[in-house]
This record gives structure tokens, C-alpha cells and sequence, in this order.
């Protein structure tokens, strides 16, 4: 593979550079494999990121190197690419953040070596109106994602007495996340004032496995139901997103079936992804994480745990 080329995608020149360079040392994976990935990835994954304002995580010198995280679209953008103003209380000032819309910017953040996507829980109209409420469930050693398992079919069971459907995805790293669309008006202070009521309720049911409570200390063994993305200010792994581990493992959609599986065969493996094994299972299976654009579900006005 050439160390440097012009590509045309969807109509747009781009310069890409570098294409040998490897970013995944262990996996000996280049970054003109990551580019041929989010490529071959995004009829599923543009829909997901479109109108979302997009944190950039860098690895210009690969995942053991050191990384940045990038919120104000370079300015050495191209012209095409679409941006959003976004308000930051921490920098006190006005972010303009990129919108990943279409292919060419996709291919161009690639090139940046962006490996992962962060985004936002709302789109760019109404940056303060989530259109999903979303659950971290963070393992502390040893537990692992199998213990997630346990957790977030509790949790499903929780969500399902409120009439909401939940969907599960790997979150790439150790853990499990759960993702439940609203697309229906609310705020963020609804849905975080409802996901840490379901961690505390768990915690309360489980207080053996599960906590709500942020502090690394209080993790050992558990899993930490983290609700506190529910928030105008923070950024969730985007679905189908690679991740900056030792091989090019992505936060990958799994059915309920398959999180149940991994529970009663107590295989971490089960829901490990790599870019090749989720390109695989989008040809088998579709995107499992659709409905969570489009379906509407409204939050309860008001809940008994």
C-alpha cells in the first residue's frame, strides 16, 4: 500500500497519508486498515453519528502512544465538512465542534487517525434534548463482562417494567452498555434523574455485584452501573466505533440472546469484537442498533423501584 494517496470518495478529493504506519502494534494493524474499516462500516455507522456533535480521540503515533482529545473541529478542515456551535460551560465559549455527515468526512477523520468516535446523546437542533438514555456497566476486576451480562439483563427487566426497550452493545473496552431511545421530548435532567434511580435500585437489590457509586474504590468485584452520561456535557463511544486497546476491537450491537448466552457459558470472549468479526456479523445480522434512532418511547412522568 502506498505511503501516500489521493482518494475520491462520494465525489470529494482527499489526501491520505501514512497508510503503512502501524496503529494497533500487537495486531499489527495500519492505519490503512482503520481507514478500509470505517469505509466498509459506514452505511451503518453514519446514520448514528449524523447531526451528533463529535469528539475526536486521536492516536497520531498508535494506541501506545500518547492520544488527545480533539472537540473544536481542526481548522484545517476541509470546506465540506459540516460543523456545530455548541456552548461549553468548562471553556466558558462557544465549541465548534465536526459533524460526522457523510463518507468523505468519515474517511478524512480516519486519516487523522480519530480511531475513536465520541458523540453526543443529542443532536446539533437541540443539543440539550437527548434522544436516548444510556448505561455504562463498568466492571471492576475481576469481574468482567460477564458479570455485565448479569447486570444488564437486570436492568432490561427494569427498563421493561417502565415500558422501555433497551438494546445492548459492547462498549469495545471491558464492559456492556445499554441504550434505551427515546426520540421523544426530554431532558437531561430526566434521564439522568431516572438512570441513577435504576443504578440505586439495583445496587440496592444487589449490593453484592452492583454500584452506583462513582469511586474507583468501591468497584472491586462489581459492576458499576454508570448513569452519569446522561448529560448535556458528555460524550458516549459511538456504536460500531473502533477502540484504542491492543487489537482494533469495536463497540459492537448484540442481541439479548447472545447477552444471555455469554452469562450461562461464563465466556468473556463471546462479546469481544474486531473490526473483521463486526463487518462480519453487519452482513449476517444488519444493524442491530437501527431502532435506536428511530424508535419513540417516552419517558415515565413518574416511577416506584
Amino acid at each position: 500500500m502506498p505511503e501516500k494517496a489521493q482518494l475520491v470518495v462520494a465525489g470529494k478529493k482527499l489526501s491520505v497519508s501514512n497508510l503503512d504506519k502501524v496503529l494497533y502494534p500487537k495486531a499489527a494493524f495500519t492505519k490503512g486498515q482503520v481507514i478500509d474499516y470505517y469505509i466498509r462500516i459506514a452505511p451503518v455507522l453514519l446514520p448514528h453519528l449524523k447531526d451528533r456533535p463529535l469528539t475526536m480521540k486521536r492516536y497520531p503515533n498508535g494506541v501506545e502512544a500518547e492520544f488527545f482529545y480533539e472537540k473544536n473541529c481542526p481548522v484545517h478542515r476541509p470546506t465540506w465538512v459540516k460543523t456545530a456551535k455548541v456552548w461549553s460551560e468548562g471553556n466558558n465559549r462557544m465549541m465548534e465542534y465536526c459533524l460526522a455527515q457523510d463518507l468523505p468526512t468519515l474517511v478524512w477523520a480516519a486519516n487523522l487517525a480519530d480511531l475513536e468516535l465520541h458523540t453526543s446523546l443529542a443532536r446539533k437542533k437541540n443539543v440539550s434534548r437527548p434522544t436516548v438514555m444510556v448505561f455504562d456497566l463498568d466492571p471492576g476486576a475481576p469481574a468482567d463482562i460477564v458479570q455485565c451480562c448479569r447486570v444488564g439483563l437486570w436492568l432490561r427487566d427494569l427498563l421493561g417494567k417502565l415500558k422501555l426497550k433497551s438494546f445492548a452493545k459492547t462498549s469495545g473496552s471491558k464492559g456492556l452498555q445499554l441504550y434505551a431511545p427515546l426520540n421523544t421530548p426530554a431532558t437531561f435532567d430526566q434521564t439522568k434523574d431516572l438512570s441513577r434511580a435504576l443504578a440505586q435500585a439495583l445496587e440496592r437489590e444487589h449490593p453484592d455485584l452492583v454500584t452506583s457509586n462513582m469511586s474507583k474504590a468501591l468497584r472491586k468485584g462489581k459492576i458499576f452501573v454508570d448513569w452519569s452520561q446522561n448529560d448535556e456535557h458528555k460524550t458516549t463511544i459511538c456504536v460500531y466505533s473502533l477502540r484504542a486497546k491492543e487489537e482494533p476491537t469495536v463497540s459492537t450491537p448484540v442481541t439479548w440472546q447472545e447477552v444471555e448466552n455469554c452469562l450461562k457459558k461464563k465466556k468473556a470472549d463471546l462479546l469481544k469484537f474486531r473490526s473483521d468479526q463486526t463487518l462480519a456479523r453487519v452482513q449476517k445480522m444488519g444493524d442491530l442498533f437501527g431502532p435506536v434512532e428511530k424508535l419513540k418511547q417516552k419517558l415515565p412522568k413518574k416511577w416506584k423501584l
